[in-house]
């Protein structure tokens, strides 16, 4: 089947021949070695505080996001040797457990690393894996490239792009690695290339090939694939109308080829994916509906856009939100824009694709990044957009739209590779050119010749132009901010040494709408998942799916808030928080009494907490290793508990933290309890 750029590519030599670029050098493993080397040498210092102080120990945080994906990356280094199921994790949101595909868990990448957690644990592996994703997504935009370009440094400039552009850098900055390691969307391009285009291998062995990388991509991170699936769809039928309107007899001949590669792919895909999909989407605590269930009337995922303005201006900094994700548990870095381009590469692509119109891979490329504009613009409440047909249909309402716009990269990406490519050969031809004139005329002739490296500097001038205002933009977060993971004494010494088949409630828990209430799931990663823990990271812990135990989920949830929120406990609350802590199978609840914890590791009240868990268990608390700890929880229902409001009198005007206040408050609330 030929498409928009067969002939720039059915026969490359002899299209840089008549094109008058100049041959294609014979291929050599030095360009890719020494691009990937220079990849990862980038990547290293975007990650110098990790890797130049204690990477076992050290990442973004300890907290929120980067806490998920810790437990995420140690689940399968703890089911693996232990035989159990690495699709579905009962560590956490006890007693029943998250089905892991139905959630961001990266299993590609905890399976690979699964070597790394053993020996140094999952924060190395979380550090392993970011400073690695930037430099694999850029080295396959270098592989796609290096069929199309014959100057290596072009490709080089398309896979910098694209593996450091914006989207995967603040992907990485909040640990979503299901976005930041997008090697896979270059290596599917260059499956495509060869099963439409240029058909010089076995098409069952490229359409394998290709069935391997989508089952690749839906173990990293089903959003992206179902993203590719979407703008791919639209670019095969750009390429096949193309084809068929201007080359109908090459469009016969080749399009047998392409559909046994195709059809191979989506069997393959399908042989491996079966089981897989159905368990993400129908299996044991599978997602019914909308991941993110709408709040308000209005689905904030398919609302979640990008901005036109923001492709050429960057958004402006929010010191506000900023200090609120500081304080909940977010980046600790400055907070940028993941969609910023410049006006420079867009300069760039405009001038290329009206100079080098001839190159029909620029059109294709520029139509596949129009459309993932427009599509990434969502559901707009002021003009209809293409997004209103898909938002509301099963998985695609899962999809964020602004996400789309990773495509819009690759595309820019593989453009700015062409236009360097092509100002190269360029400027290197006419200084050839100029020489042959000048040689002929006169002696005293005064046209001088360009000089041999003309052509380089014309292609790294095109390059700094689109280079340079995201460079610099992303800049003012290099290296990337990093804090020590902090965990608290209790969880360092006592945690490790349990006895199996302990369940706990951690404050700050994750029952529902706390913020900062990720943060445990690092402490139980660190220590390897000794125990189970009640709530768990992601959709599958939010307060509307908590089930019978939502009333008590949510107040144990306003005791976990951070500092700075007012407590209270309303008529009924106590015996909430009772029969919730027996339904999840409390066996021992757990709250960090550390002043020296970072602001996201701490609650409002740790007095305030701990009454409302006395009150709810008839127990006493134990002041250990820094923290308060109830033993026991669910082996006895407590005694009934007479006035909800005793809680705020027993803990009024006391300190929110201590042992003298902690030890104030419990006693208060056992004698109401008894009196």
């Amino acid at each position: 089947m030929a498409g928009p750029h067969a002939d720039s590519v059915m026969s490359a030599t002899t299209c840089r021949s008549r094109a008058g670029l100049g041959p294609i050098p014979v291929r050599s493993w030095r360009p890719p070695v020494a691009a990937g080397c220079a990849y990862l040498a980038l990547s290293v210092f975007m990650w110098w505080h990790v890797w130049s102080g204690h990477p076992t120990s050290t990442t973004l945080c300890g907290c929120g996001d980067p806490s998920l994906f810790t437990s995420f990356i140690e689940w399968p280094a703890h089911a693996i040797p232990r035989g159990l199921s690495p699709f579905y994790s009962t560590a956490v949101n006890a007693p029943s457990g998250i089905n892991l595909l139905a959630n961001t868990s990266v299993l590609t990448i905890g399976v690979v690393l699964a070597p790394v957690t053993w020996i140094f644990g999952p924060v190395a592996t979380l550090n392993v894996a970011s400073t690695l994703a930037p430099a694999l997504s850029a080295m396959a935009m270098f592989v796609l490239l290096r069929r199309w370009v014959s100057w290596a440094p072009a490709a080089f400039v398309g896979g910098l792009f694209y593996g450091f552009s914006p989207f995967i850098v603040v992907a990485l900055s909040w640990a979503h690695l299901m976005l930041g390691l997008a090697a896979v969307p270059p290596l599917v391009l260059i499956c495509l290339d060869e099963l439409l285009v240029r058909q010089r291998r076995r098409p069952v062995l490229i359409g394998s090939a290709l069935g391997l990388l989508i089952a690749l991509q839906f173990f990293i991170g089903s959003e992206l694939l179902l993203i590719m699936a979407i703008v791919g769809a639209v670019g095969l039928l750009l390429v096949a109308a193309y084809a068929a309107w201007r080359q109908p007899d090459a469009f016969r001949e080749r399009v047998h080829h392409a559909m046994v590669g195709l059809s191979t792919g989506a069997g393959t895909a399908l042989v491996l994916l079966a089981y897989p999909v159905w368990f993400a989407v129908a299996g044991p605590d599978h997602f019914a509906g909308p991941v993110w269930p709408a709040t308000g009337g209005s689905n904030g995922v398919a609302t979640s856009t990008t901005l036109l303005r923001r492709y050429l201006f960057p958004a402006p900094g929010d010191s506000g939100a900023a200090h609120l994700d500081h304080m909940m548990g977010g980046y600790q870095g400055p907070i940028l824009s993941d969609q910023y381009f410049g006006i420079g590469v867009v300069v760039v692509l405009i001038v290329g694709i009206i100079v080098w119109r001839r190159d029909r891979r620029l059109w294709l490329f520029g139509a596949i990044g129009i459309v993932s504009v427009v599509l990434s613009s969502g559901v707009n409440s002021v003009v209809w957009t293409p997004w209103r047909l898909l938002a509301n249909l099963p998985l695609f309402e899962d999809i964020y739209p602004y996400r789309i716009v990773f495509v819009t990269y690759l595309a820019v990406a593989v453009m700015l590779g062409l236009i360097v490519d092509h100002t190269y050969w360029a400027v290197s031809r006419a200084g050839e050119t100029m020489h042959d004139r000048t040689a002929g005329r006169a002696a005293g002739s005064l046209r001088p010749r360009l000089p041999a490296w003309s052509g380089a500097a014309a292609g790294a001038v095109v390059a700094a132009i689109a280079l340079v205002p995201p460079a610099a933009y992303l800049a003012q977060t290099m290296p990337v901010t990093t804090r020590p993971v902090a965990l608290p004494l209790w969880f360092r010494t006592v945690a490790p040494h349990l006895a199996d088949h302990q369940v706990l409630l951690v404050l700050p828990a994750r029952t529902g709408t706390s913020t900062n209430n990720d943060n445990p799931m690092t402490w139980q990663a660190v220590d390897a998942m000794r125990f189970a823990m009640v709530g768990a990271g992601g959709p599958s812990g939010i307060l509307q799916r908590t089930g019978e135990e939502r009333r008590g989920a949510a107040v144990i949830a306003a005791a976990s808030a951070p500092p700075g929120v007012n407590e209270a406990v309303g008529p009924g609350d106590v015996p909430a928080v009772s029969r919730a802590l027996r339904q999840w199978g409390v066996t021992m609840v757990v709250i960090p009494d550390q002043t020296d914890l970072p602001v996201y590791d701490q609650i409002s009240s740790v007095t305030f907490a701990a009454a409302l868990i006395t009150a709810s268990t008839g127990r006493r608390p134990i002041h250990k290793e820094d923290a308060w700890v109830w033993r026991g929880v669910a082996s006895d229902p407590p005694a009934a508990f007479r006035s909800d409001a005793r809680i705020s009198a027993c803990t009024h005007g006391t300190a929110v933290r201590g042992v003298t206040a902690v030890d104030a408050a419990t006693n208060c609330v056992l004698h109401t309890t008894s009196g």
